[in-house]
């Protein structure tokens, strides 16, 4: 039991909660498009079930292989220097294999779903494990990360109808600036650190109140898309009501942060965020669901 939680630890499956309500919406809204072929009840679950597997299988090679790049560096950092790798709580070859493992049932959960899934599942996995590096050569970094995050709608509405569509795209690039924002927030923590060891992140490149600038015109973005989403998707009152959460916690992160003041950094990462997505989540299915969200003009079709 203390293996399980120790690997659960590595890969922080609490911060699951950002992507996973994202990977929900771009599911039902696949199950409410016209684009989708029938299912049975069945066949619903099945596919359910393989969504939140792949969710969780690269989310976890995604991280564990992040802990274990970077872990010389987190061994220096006296903020990561507790990670289970550089604290030999869990050896850097188990944490190798874990992310290997992980990968492989990714990709067999892929197979089982479509061929479009099974034939992209290797981009995916080079996006997602490929953020680890990017800290080393481009302060873009955070949108790596947030790219790797996008991927969540974008696969999940591809694994219930096969195709792409223009709406769960606007959802990923929300994703990508909304990440990209809070990553930024984040990577505040460790300007001085990054600084030192010559790594690369907008805070290291910008300062603290410039970089907070780009975070804020990356959540203004993202704000952009999800209402652009909500007007060409013709959603109701209930997604609105999400919208005006989402946007709320996108301010309340940027008024109790400060270049001066980095106190409540975890407080905007952690908790405004994670209300942001789940909120916005809960609100978007169910308005999919009670109110019937009606018939959109399909765009960006390719069929495969």
């Amino acid at each position: 039991m203390s293996t399980f939680k120790n690997y659960v630890s590595l890969v922080k499956f609490s911060h699951t909660i950002f992507a996973m309500p994202f990977a929900m919406i771009g599911f039902f809204l696949g199950l409410m498009s016209t684009d989708r072929p029938d299912f049975s009840t069945q066949d619903i679950i099945v596919k359910f079930v393989l969504v939140l597997v792949c969710m969780v299988t690269a989310r976890s090679a995604a991280m564990a292989f992040n802990r274990y790049l970077d872990r010389n560096i987190d061994a220096k950092n006296p903020r990561t220097k507790v990670r289970e790798i550089p604290a030999g709580i869990i050896k850097p070859s188990n944490a190798l294999s874990f992310v290997i493992i992980n990968c492989v049932l990714f990709i067999v959960a892929t197979w089982f779903i479509n061929r479009i899934c099974f034939y992209l599942s290797p981009i995916a996995l080079f996006v997602i494990l490929f953020y680890s590096y990017t800290k080393r050569f481009t302060p873009l970094c955070h949108l790596v990360l947030g790219l790797g995050l996008a991927l969540a709608p974008i696969g999940a509405y591809l694994a219930v109808t096969g195709v792409f569509n223009i709406l769960p795209v606007l959802f990923s690039l929300a994703v990508i600036c909304w990440t990209g924002g809070f990553d930024i927030i984040y990577a505040l923590q460790d300007i001085d650190f990054d600084q030192s060891q010559q790594l690369y992140s907008i805070p290291s490149k910008l300062g603290k109140k410039n970089a907070l600038i780009v975070s804020i015109l990356l959540h203004v973005l993202s704000a952009v898309f999800v209402v652009y989403a909500g007007v060409i998707g013709h959603f109701h009152w209930l997604y609105w009501i999400g919208i005006a959460v989402f946007i709320g916690m996108l301010i309340y992160q940027h008024s109790i942060v400060s270049p001066n003041d980095l106190s409540r950094v975890n407080i905007a990462f952690m908790t405004a965020n994670g209300i942001a997505s789940v909120v916005f989540g809960i609100l978007v299915i169910a308005d999919l669901f009670l109110l019937r969200l009606p018939t959109y003009t399909p765009g960006f079709l390719l069929f495969i």
